[in-house]
C-alpha cells in the first residue's frame, strides 16, 4: 500500500552549493530506486536556524513530497542518520487535509489560484 510522505532536511551549511545538490540527489535517487514516486520537490536555500544544532547557526533546507510505502521511509531516514552532512530532518504521513492543503499551496490542486472559497472583494464606489 502507497502513502503520500513530506520530508524536509536541513544540510550543513560548510557544504558548496553543488555539494549540496549532490546530496539532495542522493536521497532523490534512494526515492526512485525503492519505487517512491516524487510529486513535489522544493529548494528552500540557505536559511538561519532557530536555534543552534551542532554549534551550527544555519543550514540548507529541502522539501520533497513522495509516495511509497513505509518500508521505503525507514530506509530513508536511516541513510539521513548516517549521512554526515543531515544535521536534522523530519518526515510526516500527509493525511487528506494536509495533501489537499500541499495542492494548492503549490497551485497543484483541482481549483486555480484565486479560486478559493471567498467571493473577489468589489471596488467601492463612492457615489
Amino acid at each position: 500500500m502507497s502513502n503520500r510522505y513530506e520530508t524536509v532536511f536541513i544540510l550543513t551549511p560548510v557544504l558548496s552549493e553543488d555539494q549540496a545538490k549532490e546530496a539532495v540527489g542522493k536521497f532523490k535517487d534512494l526515492l526512485k530506486e525503492g519505487r517512491g514516486k516524487i510529486r513535489h520537490e522544493e529548494n528552500w536555500g540557505m536559511r538561519k536556524l532557530a536555534y543552534p544544532i551542532q554549534k551550527k547557526s544555519s543550514g540548507f533546507y529541502h522539501l520533497i513530497e513522495f509516495e511509497s510505502d513505509p518500508s521505503l521511509v525507514a530506509k530513508l531516514e536511516t541513510e539521513y542518520r548516517r549521512d554526515e552532512r543531515v544535521i536534522r530532518f523530519l518526515t510526516v504521513a500527509m493525511d487528506k487535509h494536509h495533501i489537499a492543503f500541499a495542492e494548492s499551496r503549490s497551485g497543484r490542486g483541482g481549483k486555480e489560484a484565486g479560486e478559493g472559497g471567498r467571493a473577489p472583494r468589489s471596488k467601492k464606489v463612492n457615489a
